[in-house]
């Protein structure tokens, strides 16, 4: 017969407690930490130290071992692994700094064909010139050893993040009459300006969306089927059927659309949008168009064509680089989000139809855009 364990109760607090019921049902905490949590959950519990062993597949010694450590030390340090080092690293801070200046140059500047290193070239080209470098300790060091000294770097050499730089000298004051653009608007609309109302100056946000694909199926769509797959199936493989050009002119008084879908967007389909837009308001109103630097809206033709119709459209240019400025990108996303979201069609034609008939749908219910942050950019 089995005799009575001597070995003290572990009395843990009820926030302990639950700690260890959170770490024995984890699904992302190392594994022998969620080992040992059971182990001292199970001797909480009452339960044997032969018993708990069977349940974990340890050893009564091993098992033993963390519920004396949490009885001497606390559960807290049981569930640890103290820190120990049987040997000073080989690896000297010399060594490493010298792997990471490596790791921070560009190999096709050392004769190599690649623009960033990967892990296993930059472990050969360590290897390769660790002794000529004073670093003997590299000399048979594995991609395993080149990840664990960039790891514990605060410069992480293998990403590349992009950024813009500004290359309009007049950045700020354009970005300025954007923005008084734009408060100006939010006035008008605030006083009960719109269209309707014919305001002596009407402003619009043009811009173009190019490069959408075409795409058609090679084989139908499967509706959701239950019991079967819950989603809508689609081949994997499609058809190419051309590209087009959305050229969209947003009024930021009523939310109106005026669209047009061409295969390119040349100086010739950017002026019939402007015609279109002419036709569209009254005659007596200036169109103040909020734009930016493409060749389209600055050629030799459309200068031309706007030499016809004097006083008409006055154009309001957003900086270089500086597109993110034109209310009119938030339409595009609009259309991203919606009726161009995994959008398949037969023809390029049919393509032309569905985006004319999703701006049709949004004017049936047109949204004024708005820009909010004017504090942040005006200061």
């Amino acid at each position: 017969m089995a005799g009575k364990s001597r070995r003290a109760k572990l009395v843990l607090t009820q926030a302990e407690v639950e700690q260890l019921e959170r770490l024995r049902g984890s699904q992302t905490a190392p594994r022998r930490e969620v080992q040992r949590a059971e182990i001292l959950g199970s001797y909480v519990a009452g339960e044997t130290i032969a018993a708990i062993a069977r349940k974990v597949s340890m050893t009564r010694t091993s098992v033993a071992k963390w519920v004396g450590k949490a009885l001497n030390v606390g559960m807290a340090a049981a569930l640890k692994d103290a820190y120990h080092r049987p040997r000073e690293p080989v690896i000297t801070e010399a060594a490493k700094a010298w792997v990471v200046h490596w790791a921070c140059s560009k190999p096709k500047d050392l004769g190599y064909a690649a623009e960033l290193w990967t892990r296993q070239a930059l472990a050969q080209h360590v290897r390769r010139h660790a002794v000529e470098a004073g670093h003997p300790e590299l000399a048979r060091a594995a991609k395993a050893t080149v990840q664990r000294i960039l790891t514990q770097q605060v410069l992480r050499p293998d990403k590349v993040t992009y950024y813009l730089e500004r290359r309009d000298p007049n950045f700020e004051p354009k970005m300025r009459e954007v923005l008084l653009v734009y408060q100006e608007v939010m006035l008008q609309n605030q006083n009960g300006g719109s269209a309707e109302a014919a305001p002596d100056t009407i402003t619009i946000s043009v811009d173009e969306k190019p490069g959408l694909q075409a795409l058609g199926n090679t084989a139908p769509d499967l509706p959701p089927v239950a019991g079967q797959h819950s989603t809508v199936g689609r081949d994997h493989e499609y058809k190419r059927l051309g590209t087009a050009s959305i050229l969209a002119a947003l009024d930021l008084h009523t939310g109106h659309v005026t669209a047009r879908v061409e295969h390119r967007h040349r100086s010739r389909e950017f002026i019939a949008l402007l015609q279109d837009l002419d036709r569209y308001y009254p005659p007596a109103c200036t169109l103040r168009l909020v734009l930016d630097n493409h060749s389209a809206h600055l050629s030799k033709e459309t200068q031309a064509y706007l030499a016809t119709r004097p006083n008409r459209f006055k154009y309001v240019l957003t900086p270089t680089h500086g597109s993110w400025l034109n209310i009119v990108e938030t339409l595009f996303g609009k259309m991203a989000r919606t009726f161009l979201r995994h959008i398949r069609v037969q023809s390029w034609d049919e393509l032309r139809d569905r985006i004319l008939l999703g701006v049709a749908e949004i004017n049936a219910a047109p949204v004024v855009h708005r820009w909010k942050k004017f504090d942040a950019l005006m200061t």
